[in-house]
């Protein structure tokens, strides 16, 4: 049984990106955005990309670290203001073969993802006040 609802797969299956977080050896966190699917027969986040994967700092990160967060939101709407998203909290691995099930292009490497914990956000409006300055 998945630790996700239903709709939750359908809003994962209508999207194509999120942002993987992950803690470096130095502790620090890195967060990078990935292309992912929702994988039914493992109930698991797959996260791939192009060849080089293996090179990059958030799959070396995995390798010594395999906690990781991986949040998919969107903005619907601005009136009224309306945040879809779920954060996914879990342990990640790295496979050497796959990658191409998630997007034809991509590499063999992938990450999989299992969910531990569904961080469900509320629907959230702006600040009162004038905006930031940036």
């Amino acid at each position: 049984m998945s630790v996700l609802t239903p709709a939750e797969i359908a809003y994962l299956q209508s999207q194509r990106i999120g942002r993987i977080a992950t803690v470096g050896p130095d502790g620090q966190p890195h967060v990078v955005p990935v292309g992912f699917r929702y994988n039914p027969e493992h109930d698991s986040i797959d996260i791939g990309g192009m060849s080089g994967l293996t090179q990059r700092k958030h799959y070396r990160d995995i390798v010594r670290n395999p906690k990781v967060a991986y949040v998919v939101d969107d903005l619907p709407s601005v009136n009224p203001w309306t945040i879809r998203g779920l954060e996914i909290r879990g342990e990640a691995e790295v496979l050497t073969s796959g990658g191409e099930s998630i997007v034809p292009s991509f590499g063999p490497d992938m990450v999989r993802i299992r969910a531990k914990r569904i961080v469900r956000p509320q629907t959230r409006r702006p600040p009162r006040g004038p905006p930031r300055s940036s």
